[in-house]
């Protein structure tokens, strides 16, 4: 009997013993290193990665905050994995080895990954071949789901990054008007090709508002969704939205305190929505919602994926995610 059927594994053929990971060894610094491969346990899967989305939150802790502690485990910050089941935990049921799945787990800036069941979606044919960070689609499918945004309603999005771009072509899908907000011009032509009604660039705090105030006849917009998480345009969220309207709270990420208008907010009397999720299920429903969407054609995030590395490049990834330049949307890790 194999060391891997010793292990309880269900029909998995024992891999290597080690595998590249990344890892974050101090503030700034990323090493790429030989780690153990990751078995699964109970009502797990492990994942050999084809690659991993880059997400703007592995920032702060990549930079450097009071509160982590270094070294970061071998692939940690890495949770936008994808590619094809190679073994399975005791327990585990609805999968088989060679499926092809995008996971939420926890240190996919490695060759593995294990992965809760309960954190993984199968990939259906119609997205063979296409990279699919399901975690990040997820997540835009869900802070729509909490926006309320239906047919009529007039939308601000300020920030088109990845997830702004997601979230301006499913509000158009709605029926909503969609006026983008934007620092960089090839942000603002993304935004027109998800179905922006309008663009304004985001150079000018009292000309936006003004602008805005303008296309709405005074009343501002139904729903204003910040998506660069900020102070600025935090600020300026709550300026351009209606009285009664719904302030939706989606690129904040864990970078510290942020200070709110509280006087404004409450004149207003705005509900002010946090776009994320912490249930896992949820996430899970909208990954699900997110593989629906894209498999039908309803949604192509493709042309956003812009920019891709390989395990090796990671810091060089990381910090076009931060530094943001012209033409860059998303970075993928390719393994």
């Amino acid at each position: 009997m194999t060391a891997v059927a010793d292990a309880g594994l269900i029909g998995s053929v024992a891999p290597p013993q080690t595998m590249r990971a990344a890892v974050v060894t101090e503030p700034g610094k990323i090493m790429t290193r030989q780690a153990p491969i990751p078995e699964p346990g109970p009502n797990q899967l492990r994942v050999r990665l084809e690659g991993c989305g880059v997400c703007h939150s592995n920032l702060p802790p990549f930079e450097g905050r009071p509160w982590f502690t270094y070294p970061l485990a071998p692939g940690q910050l890495g949770h936008e994995g994808w590619g094809f089941v190679d073994a399975i935990g005791p327990g585990t049921e609805g999968f088989q080895i060679g499926d092809r799945v995008a996971a939420l787990s926890n240190n996919a800036y490695a060759e593995y990954d294990v992965a809760d069941a309960g954190s993984v979606v199968k990939l259906p044919d119609a997205l063979a071949r296409t990279a699919f960070p399901a975690e990040p689609l997820g997540c835009a499918m869900n802070i729509f789901r909490r926006s309320h945004i239906k047919a009529g309603d007039l939308v601000a999005i300020i920030g088109i990054g990845f997830l702004g771009a997601i979230l301006t072509k499913l509000a158009s899908n709605a029926g909503a008007s969609v006026v983008a907000i934007s620092r960089r011009p090839f942000s603002l032509d993304v935004a027109k090709w998800m179905g922006a009604a309008e663009t304004i660039p985001m150079d000018d705090h009292w000309k936006i508002i003004e602008k805005v105030k303008g296309l709405t006849g005074g009343n501002f917009c139904d729903v204003v969704v910040e998506a660069v998480g900020q102070q600025w345009p935090i600020d300026l969220a709550g300026e351009l939205t209606k009285v009664r309207g719904r302030l939706v709270i989606a690129g904040y990420h864990q970078d510290g305190p942020r200070q709110v208008n509280m006087q404004l907010w409450n004149w207003r009397g705005l509900d002010v929505i946090n776009g994320h999720e912490r249930d896992p299920q949820v996430y899970l429903d909208g990954m699900h919602a997110a593989v629906e969407e894209v498999a039908a054609g309803r949604l192509d995030p493709a042309p956003l994926f812009t920019h891709r590395f390989p395990l090796e490049e990671l810091p060089q990834a990381l910090a076009m995610t931060r530094d943001r330049p012209d033409g860059f949307l998303k970075a993928l890790i390719m393994m």
